[in-house]
């Protein structure tokens, strides 16, 4: 196990507090607009629109494939076993990993029904998608489990594996989250929702994890 100073409690609840507060702002600005595109959402959408060829398209599916279903909740719990000490230990680190992703995603769903956000038209998309759009519920979840599993390698790795680790859980997020928009599904605030979302809730583990430590 690697050793070194982490940062304070205190640091990691001001991240939390801003991507919180960030969070916020977009959802009050989302609301205040009945759910209508932002001048980025449509640019950025009609890119996608007019870019697309048939393995862009594949290699996108693919990915966004990841980002739901049962795989993320299987990394999840694999994450847990692999942080946690002992037998014991191991099954309840990966019940309350598991159980820290469910309820971020129960969350997440008050606040889909209460935004309502309507999705891109459906003539757009080149996946399916169901529900409401804001905040995406792919992007949530991939940097939820991306931080899981960056925990897991922080605490059982090396320092430059664990490094290593991070930068592919958060580059596989990132093209989650990205490939979302190039479907068409989603508006590039709904995904820039969904990563401020995830990122509140790590942050506010992390810094209890710090607190409790001291």
């Amino acid at each position: 196990m690697k050793t070194g100073q982490a940062p304070s409690p205190t640091r990691w609840a001001l991240a939390s507090v801003l991507c919180a507060a960030l969070f916020a702002l977009l959802t009050a600005l989302v609301v205040a607009r009945h759910g209508t595109p932002f001048a980025l959402d449509e640019s950025w959408h009609r890119w996608s629109v007019q870019h697309r060829s048939s393995f862009p398209v594949a290699l996108a599916r693919g990915v966004t494939a990841t980002g739901s279903g049962p795989l993320p909740y299987a990394c999840a719990v694999a994450a847990g076993i692999i942080a946690g000490r002992g037998s014991r230990g191991r099954v309840m680190t990966a019940a309350g990993a598991l159980g820290f992703l469910v309820l971020v995603q129960a969350v997440r769903h008050a606040v889909l029904y209460g935004v309502a956000r309507p999705r891109p038209p459906v003539a757009d998309w080149a996946a399916l998608a169901a529900w409401s759009a804001f905040p995406s519920g792919h992007a949530t979840t991939s940097v939820i489990v991306a931080g899981l599993l960056a925990w897991a390698a922080w605490r059982t790795a090396t320092p430059a594996t664990a490094r290593f680790c991070w930068v592919l859980a958060a580059c596989w997020a990132v093209s989650v989250g990205l490939s979302r928009i190039y479907l068409g599904v989603h508006w590039p605030t709904d995904v820039l929702g969904g990563w401020l979302y995830a990122l509140t809730w790590l942050t506010a583990a992390k810094a209890l994890a710090a607190a409790n430590r001291m």
